[in-house]
């Protein structure tokens, strides 16, 4: 079975070679092509997963050597693939999702002429995040983590001809370079401490390393993660990237680029869990990008940057339950799965949407779309249950068990840390209940455009709403499955490790916290949209609700703090090269130009002047000769 492990990779990747390279004979079919490959990959995965389940707990963990990459004396670096229990599960949201959006972006991307390309750019996607979580050391690693941050900068900027998406490409390219370095950092840190990049001998020798070392290393890894995972303070680019075709927003937000971080900090936990002030700071970062995440979905008015901040809060619980060690890492990948089902979902749904409304994202020109587009609004709806935590739909089990293991932290922090995931949980209600609510209920809003087109909303085809369906299903039943005799955490224990901590607050009491914020989010967003029309613009209001429709400010900050001065700093060097650089080197260029024109002048091929120079001169040294003697 370890021969098939490398094949997972190589499916998307021939599609990927294929469709890029195979010319305009493949626009007919490519897109089918595509998504086979990606259905293939997903197969594989399913037989793998049927074989680990087969084997001991000791046993789960198979190894594929292709070939050494970089054999230098000192320096060794494999390509080489590791499948255990923590890899096995992301390899199936990945290519299970990933394969239902390449279906659904078919009839997405039915008209559009690039439509081979941009699949091409989905199976590149799928090839680089495949490897990325099944490479066995950490520099095999940073080569995946490089590809998906190319197949996402190709696919963000796909309509390049847009200039806020070619834009919008460019910042999360920049963005996630700066994370980009964060792990370089860190696999050089590991090298010069381990002597290898291999996962095995540095997260078994990390123990007994010493903590200012891997604190460093933690701290980097976590700058890493922030980028991938568009968690503060690398978040900006997160928002902006909606400006791609609606299913790369599902595949970067559900099954892909977003997870990378969470599935880099839960690997390197044996690092963390032995650098206490890392783990720390991981935890501050997610509690903050939960709120943060939370307060800018609340305000947005666009469908899919609503979604948006509302993925950037969810991976703050992920990125919060994995700062808990092993108290949290099984139920951040726990949450991080049924995430992907009811993100892709809302994503899906939101794409269907604007498949009917001719593209338009803004949810105050909806309304009343649930009697045109029915299995859109289940399919949505069932996921919207999912995500704000309706008993016993799938996010009801993942986030109540996160909420439980901040508790389980113990003293005035795990206090601290509930309330927090307590109070994202309310802000999830609210601003899922509002998108609801302005996109499937009231009045239509929807007017004519500036050329007189006025939209027929109407249900998509079913290449996107059988997706929409089967993401429906694990919405609903995913989270129970995964919960039943906490069979979920047991199967990653061997690899993530549990603890259950000493939480002052029993499950039970965490569930009925959690399922009554529930219901005041939901309660406040049908008293401010449900009871009376929303308007088509909308109103100032406060400065909070202002400055969350710029997503809290985060470019202005960004601007601020780095832009300007770089602009300064480089206005300052350019004057500084202009006036002192340039100006010593012209003004010595100046100086000799001048003397060799003047010691020209000498020579100007006149017998008689080299006759009176040479008379002169024999004067001056005589005239010298008798000075002396006379002296």
């Amino acid at each position: 079975m370890e021969s098939l492990i490398g094949l997972l990779v190589a499916a998307p990747l021939l599609g990927a070679l294929v469709l890029l390279t195979g010319g305009r004979r493949l626009d007919r079919a490519g897109h089918w092509l595509g998504t086979a490959l990606a259905a293939t990959s997903f197969v594989l995965a399913v037989v793998l997963f049927f074989d680990l389940l087969g084997r001991a707990d000791g046993d789960r963990t198979l190894h594929q050597h292709l070939f050494s990459w970089v054999p230098v004396a000192g320096f060794q670096a494999d390509i080489a693939f590791q499948l255990d229990q923590l890899s096995m599960t992301f390899v199936l949201l990945i290519t299970g999702v990933g394969s239902l959006i390449h279906l659904y972006s078919v009839g997405y991307m039915e008209h559009d002429p690039r439509r081979r390309r941009f699949f091409g750019y989905l199976n590149l996607f799928l090839a680089a995040m495949l490897l990325l979580v099944l490479a066995d050391n950490y520099l095999l690693l940073y080569a995946g983590w490089e590809g998906v941050g190319l197949a996402s900068y190709l696919l963000i900027g796909f309509w390049q001809d847009r200039p806020r998406a070619a834009t919008a490409a460019k910042k999360a390219f920049i963005v996630n370079r700066v994370g980009d370095i964060g792990l370089s950092i860190a696999i050089m840190l590991m090298f010069t401490t381990f002597g290898t990049f291999a996962f095995g001998p540095v997260l078994s020798s990390a123990a007994e390393t010493g903590e200012g070392t891997l604190t460093a290393i933690g701290l980097m890894l976590l700058l890493a993660a922030c980028g991938k995972s568009a968690q503060v303070p690398l978040q900006s680019w997160l928002g902006d990237a909606m400006e791609g075709p609606t299913p790369v927003s599902a595949l970067i937000h559900a099954a892909t680029m977003v997870t990378a971080g969470v599935y880099l900090v839960v690997r390197s936990g044996a690092i963390f869990n032995a650098a206490p002030d890392a783990q720390t700071v991981v935890i501050v970062v997610g509690a903050v990008t939960l709120v943060f995440g939370a307060i800018v979905g609340c305000a947005k008015d666009d469908i899919k940057k609503a979604l948006a901040g509302s993925t950037m809060s969810q991976i703050g619980y992920m990125m919060l339950a994995a700062g808990l060690g092993p108290i949290g890492y099984a139920f951040a990948i726990m949450h991080l799965v049924t995430h992907g089902f009811f993100k892709a979902g809302l994503f899906l749904g939101a794409g269907s949407v604007m498949h009917g409304m001719n593209d338009e994202v803004d949810m105050r020109k909806y309304g009343g779309l649930r009697t045109y587009m029915p299995v859109t609004f289940i399919t949505f709806g069932l996921a919207y249950l999912a995500i704000i935590g309706f008993p016993y739909l799938s996010g009801f089990f993942s986030k109540d068990e996160i909420i439980y293991a901040g508790f389980a932290k113990g003293g005035t922090q795990g206090w601290i840390l509930g309330s927090v995931m307590l109070l994202g949980a309310a802000l999830t209600a609210y601003y899922m209940t509002r998108i609801m609510l302005l996109t499937f209920f009231g009045e239509k809003r929807w007017q004519p455009d500036a050329h007189g087109h006025e939209p027929h909303p109407h249900e998509s085809p079913a290449t996107m709403t059988i997706p929409m369906i089967v993401l429906a299903i694990g919405s609903v039943g995913a989270g129970f499955a995964f919960n039943l005799n906490e069979s979920f955490a047991h199967w990653l224990e061997p690899v993530t490790g549990l603890a259950h901590g000493d939480s002052p607050v029993g499950h039970g009491t965490v569930s009925l916290a959690a399922t009554a914020v529930m219901v005041i989010g939901v309660g406040a967003a049908y008293l401010q949209y449900g009871r009376r029309p929303a308007p088509v613009v909308a109103p100032a209001g406060s400065f909070v609700t202002r400055a969350a429709r710029r997503d809290l400010l985060q470019d202005d900050f960004n601007h601020a703090a780095f832009v300007t001065p770089g602009t300064y700093l480089t206005r300052g060097l350019v004057y500084v090269d202009h006036k002192l650089v340039d100006g010593v080197v012209n003004g010595l260029a100046a100086a000799f130009g001048g003397l060799s024109g003047r010691l020209r002048r000498v020579q100007n091929g006149y017998a008689r002047s080299y006759a009176v120079s040479m008379f002169g001169g024999a004067a001056v040294l005589i005239a010298v000769t008798l000075l002396m003697r006379a002296v």
